[in-house]
Parts: structure tokens; C-alpha cells; sequence
């Protein structure tokens, strides 16, 4: 392949449009969207009937997609987030179905809109003005914005019932900090009542309300696995029979696979969850009445059903692959039959130019072969980790360890430009859900906490050399650590922790100084992330200062890339700043034994093309100069 091939090839895949929220609006006819179709993520309007796109907003909305918008009731205008540049410090417009705005809500702090009154006259939003997120009510009528929660612990998950008299919402008043419970309170935040739907200890969340209000569907994990409940909110919570009177729930699930509950159907007498198996996410419908499932039939990868029917009374639904880009799709329940309302784009390429990933297990201890250079670990509970090895076809192949953010995530057979990138340039890519990914249960969860840089970078250590013990056209001599956010700080402390194992490394928006981030984080990840993680700095100081991959820079023996945007309000580019001044203190030279790059116009990713190229072009440059790789077939131009 030519140069200007391998050019065209990165071009090609970084413009690879994307879709992010889909929504049909309330009569079904229209179904809104994020699309970056025009190279900017920007507001589309789509016809389901003849799948034709029209772009409603020109440069208004985020650049890349932190929140959502919602339709306002009437179905004559979209309520939507507004931000500068990336930092997710946003105010709430409203955009007519003509392209005019107007600002609705617009304080200090962050703001995210949860839900819109059926009547179309109440915004619910949580914000951090005041510190912590906290819900707020806004009145469309008057104005006037009320406060309605004032806790410690951040508030969120907030939905309005039907009539607009109450609101449910998550938090935590206990000083068991992997705790949350839901609450029910009347709309002025009075009268708030916990449902005591879990156990102390345990994460439960309200989802959505029945038609008619007096039923709460809610998740839950405290079985472990985690499970839909229906609450039902007939007697105590609304005063008719006592604030002290028990909740009934009726559970649904959680015995044999992580499920979470997503809303009702229309007419209440049915509810939509996702269901997952391994690397695979799958709707199910259950019967509210008999508890019958039902699985959706999608092909093995990610699918979910958006809120809201069609006016044909068709599901709309989001599925891809690995190898199969999203798609919009009407989901006849009748038949099973699908119909795609939006295709997913390929540009020059064909679902063939891309590659499926092997599932691959491993038992791990925690305690990988190769030697721990900044801390020491009996070995820990052992546990069947599994993993996603994309085979780029070359041989031999430089292995890219690719571990995921969150933490609370879990890597998925979804379509990823990145990952498909790295293969057509050589390189092969393992992604493993180690300890502490999602998918597993709320255990597997808290195996994570207090113990960051423990165990679960022993479960990607182990992950690579299981893979390179197991296929001999891996080249141990070229395996590179690659990861952003959480996946950074993976990044950052595998090349402190295990040197002997990567001849290079890349840390992209990611962390390196566990007390900076504490102090400079978003207040509701300081509280719901550090603190619920890894708990008071002031008092578990060791661990700390013991798992911060910056005080250890001197173990690093192979090139790094930092890569951070200056407007990053989740992982602050102090970050990036702390760990460069390390390196420079330890004697490290900039441009020979680390590279460094701040992105302008940029926080916690973005959704830009021409962003997208330029980060693909950072990494590309850099692979290519500190390891290198011969081209292949995987996504070619070639005919």
C-alpha cells in the first residue's frame, strides 16, 4: 500500500460518521439525533419512513456527546446541552424544528437535563452550582429555577412522575460509600422518603415511572448480579396510607445475567432491559405480570431500544459489531423483523474490510510472571478473566494492550475506528475485563476498590502474556500499552509497575497523581469515583501516594506519548502537567525518552473529525517511529 493509501486509509476511518442518541419524538414520525455526518457533531432530524437526514443545529451543541437532549411534550422543539470547547460546563437551550434557539436554563456550574413534565411546563436537571450535583426544578411558565435536593453525596438519576407531582432520584445518606438508594419526594423536594428497595451496601437507582404513577421501575444489585424491580407506589409514598408504610417490589432477573432495566412500553404492562452475556449486550422485554423474558434477536454484539415508539408502533433500536458500524432499526415485537430506518456509513470500506474480535479466557491471580517494579503483591483471589484479541493477520504482529476506562465499564463487541485502525497498520489489539469491570456483578465490581494499580493491572499483565505464550505470531518484543481516562492511568501504571513487559506506552486523557485528582476532579467524581473507590484521601493517604504512577517515573524504560485536552474537566490536564514535570525531574528527555501533546479546543475526548484524524495522526506517528508495523489487508483501499 502507497503512502497516500495509508493516508486515505486513517482519513477514512476517523470520518466514519457516528450516531449518539437517537429519540423519536413523541408522535413517532420524527427521530432525532446526534450525527457528526458533516465532520462537527451536530442535531439531525430523520424520517423513518424514507430514512431521509436533515441537519437542524450548525455548530450549537457539544462537540462530543457528555449528555443528551429530550423532546419537549409537544414535539415542536428539543431541549439540549450547550458547552465551550469540550468542558462539559453546560446550560440547557431549546432548539425549534427550524433551527431557532433560545436559552432556557444557564447558572454556574455544570448542568445535565434528566427529564421534561409530560405537561412540557418542568425541566428536572442536577447541577454542581452550589458544589455537590444536586437535582434542580426549573418552570418553563415563569422561569423560576428551585432547588431541590441539598446532599453530601451527589444526587442524579432523576425522573418526574406523569402528573408532575413528584420526583425520584438516587443518592446516599449512609456512610457506606458503595451505597445508593432511591428516593421519592414531592416536586418541591419536600416529604423525601428512601424506599429501602436494597440492601445497606448494595446500588439501586429509579429508571422510569409507570403511566400512571403509581409504579416505580428501578434497578438494583443486591443479589449480586444486577436486577430490574417494579416498586409499587400505590400506599405510603404519597401520604395516603403513611410515609412509614413498606414498599412491594416485584424483581425481575439478576440469577444468570447482569441485566439493567431501561422503561416501560406504552401502557405500563411491559418494561425494556439489557441483558449481558460476556462481550455481548442484548435487549429483553419482560412481562411485568407473569415475569416472562424475552430476548430480542440481534446479532452477537451491542443492541439497546430507545425510549418511545414509532407511529407505526415499531421499536426504535441501536445495534452494531466489532465489524458492523451502528445502525438505526425499526423492531417489529410482533414478528421479530427489523427494518433499518438509518444505515450504518462505510465509506470506501465493506463489513468484510473488518475483523470480529476471539474471545479468549484466562485465570488470573493478580500477580502476573513478569517482575513488579514499583509494588509488591501476594497473589489475590484467582479469577477467569476474559478478553478480546483482534488478530490484525500479520506475522509476526506487535500486540497493543488496550485496557478500558471507567473503571466502571467493560470492553464490547461494538464497532471502534480506533481499534480497526491499529489492525489495517499491523498491529494486533487484546482488551481484557479485568477485575472491577461491569458486566460481572457488583462483587466483581468491588474487587476494584481500595486496590487501584493492584490486582486488575496484574489481571492485563497476565492478559498479554497468556496471549503471547499462546500465539506464537505475537512478537514479544513489540507489545505497547495503550489506554485513555481510567485506560490511561492502566497505560501509565503498567509502564511503571511491569517495564520488562512494553516496549512503549500511551496515556491519553489520563491519570497519573491519585490526590490531584481528588482535588481537581469534577465534585460528584471526587465523591462518587475517588472517594467511593478508594475512599478520604486524609485517611487512606498510603494508598494514595502508594498507587500514583507518577512517584515511580523512574522505572519507565520505553518511549511515551502523553496526550491530554486542556478543557478536560473529568481527568484535569494537571494530569498530564504533573507526570511531564516527573519525568523531566527524573532526567527524562522530552522528544527522545517521552513525547507530550496538549489539545486546544478539547476536554475528555472529542467527536470532531478533524479531531479524530489529528488523534489518529498522533498515535499513528508514534507507532511508527518507536515500533513499527507492515501494513495489511485489514480495512484496505486496495481493490
Amino acid at each position: 500500500m502507497s503512502d497516500t493509501d495509508d493516508a486515505d486509509v486513517l482519513r477514512e476511518l476517523a470520518s466514519l460518521p457516528t450516531i449518539a442518541s437517537p429519540r423519536a419524538s413523541p408522535d413517532g414520525e420524527t427521530i432525532a439525533l446526534y450525527y457528526d455526518v458533516t465532520g462537527r457533531n451536530e442535531l439531525h432530524l430523520l424520517d423513518p419512513a424514507d430514512g431521509s437526514v436533515e441537519q437542524l443545529s450548525d455548530g450549537e451543541v457539544p462537540r462530543s456527546v457528555r449528555a443528551g437532549f429530550e423532546w419537549d411534550p409537544a414535539g415542536d422543539r428539543l431541549f439540549y446541552h450547550r458547552d465551550e470547547d469540550g468542558d462539559e460546563q453546560h446550560d440547557v437551550w431549546a432548539m425549534s424544528l427550524d433551527g431557532e434557539t433560545e436559552p432556557v436554563v444557564e447558572m454556574d456550574g455544570q448542568i445535565y437535563l434528566l427529564d421534561v413534565g409530560e405537561a412540557g411546563e418542568t425541566l428536572l436537571f442536577c447541577s454542581n452550582r452550589d458544589g455537590q450535583m444536586n437535582l434542580y426544578r426549573h418552570d418553563l411558565p415563569s422561569g423560576e429555577t428551585t432547588k431541590l435536593t441539598d446532599h453530601e453525596r451527589a444526587a442524579g438519576s432523576g425522573h418526574l412522575s406523569p402528573a408532575g407531582d413528584r420526583v425520584a432520584y438516587s443518592t446516599n445518606e449512609t456512610d457506606a460509600y458503595e451505597n445508593s438508594d432511591v428516593y421519592v419526594a414531592d416536586i418541591d423536594g419536600s416529604n423525601a422518603r428512601n424506599l429501602e428497595i436494597g440492601e445497606r451496601g448494595a446500588e439501586a437507582r429509579p429508571v422510569d415511572w409507570g403511566p400512571d404513577g403509581d409504579r416505580l421501575l428501578v434497578s438494583d444489585n443486591t443479589t449480586d448480579l444486577g436486577r430490574s424491580g417494579i416498586v409499587d407506589l400505590s400506599g405510603g409514598v404519597d401520604g395516603e396510607t403513611g410515609d412509614d408504610a413498606a414498599v412491594d417490589v416485584t424483581w425481575f432477573g439478576g440469577d444468570e445475567f447482569e441485566e439493567s432495566p431501561s422503561h416501560f412500553l406504552e401502557g405500563g404492562d411491559r418494561f425494556v432491559a439489557s441483558r449481558t452475556r460476556g462481550a455481548v449486550t442484548v435487549p429483553i422485554v419482560y412481562d411485568a405480570e407473569t415475569g416472562e423474558a424475552r430476548e430480542l434477536d440481534f446479532p452477537a454484539g451491542v443492541a439497546s431500544v430507545t425510549e418511545g415508539r414509532l407511529s407505526d408502533d415499531r421499536l426504535l433500536a441501536y445495534r452494531t459489531t466489532s465489524s458492523e458500524r451502528p445502525e438505526l432499526v425499526a423492531y417489529d415485537l410482533a414478528s421479530d423483523a427489523t427494518e433499518t430506518v438509518l444505515d450504518a456509513e462505510y465509506g470506501p470500506f465493506d463489513p468484510d474490510d473488518f475483523v470480529e474480535p476471539e474471545v479468549v479466557t484466562f485465570e488470573s491471580d493478580g500477580v502476573p510472571e513478569t517482575p513488579a517494579r514499583a509494588v509488591d503483591h501476594d497473589p489475590y483471589e484467582t479469577f477467569e478473566i476474559e478478553g478480546l484479541l483482534f488478530d490484525s493477520g500479520r506475522r509476526p504482529s506487535p500486540l497493543i494492550v488496550n485496557p478500558h476506562g471507567g473503571p466502571r465499564h467493560h470492553d464490547s463487541r461494538r464497532f471502534s475506528y480506533r481499534v480497526q485502525f491499529l489492525l489495517s497498520r499491523g498491529y494486533s489489539v487484546l482488551q481484557a475485563n479485568y477485575r472491577g469491570s461491569t458486566g460481572r456483578g457488583r462483587e466483581f465490581v468491588e474487587e476494584l476498590y481500595d486496590d487501584w494499580g493492584g490486582a486488575e493491572q496484574g489481571d492485563v499483565a497476565v492478559g498479554a502474556e497468556r496471549v503471547l505464550d499462546a500465539y506464537d505470531w505475537l512478537d514479544e518484543d513489540r507489545v505497547v500499552v495503550y489506554g485513555g481516562s481510567y485506560g490511561g492511568y492502566s497505560a501509565n501504571w503498567q509502564l511503571v509497575q511491569y517495564p520488562d513487559l512494553y516496549a512503549a506506552g500511551i496515556t491519553w486523557v489520563g491519570v497519573s497523581d491519585l490526590f490531584d485528582m481528588y482535588e481537581n476532579t469534577m465534585p460528584h467524581f471526587r465523591t462518587e469515583l475517588m472517594v467511593k473507590n478508594l475512599g478520604e484521601p486524609d485517611e487512606n493517604e498510603a494508598i494514595y501516594r502508594e498507587r500514583s504512577p507518577v512517584n515511580y517515573v523512574e522505572n519507565i524504560d520505553a518511549p511515551l506519548l502523553i496526550v491530554h485536552g486542556v478543557n478536560d474537566p473529568r481527568v484535569p490536564v494537571s494530569q498530564a502537567r504533573i507526570l511531564r514535570d516527573a519525568l523531566d525531574d527524573a532526567g527524562f528527555e522530552e522528544g527522545v525518552d517521552y513525547e507530550y501533546e496538549e489539545l486546544g479546543e478539547e476536554g475528555h475526548g472529542s467527536g470532531d473529525i478533524d479531531q479524530k484524524i489529528r488523534s489518529l495522526e498522533l498515535l499513528d506517528d508514534f507507532l511508527d517511529r518507536r515500533i513499527g508495523a507492515e501494513r495489511t489487508a485489514v480495512a484496505s483501499l486496495d481493490d
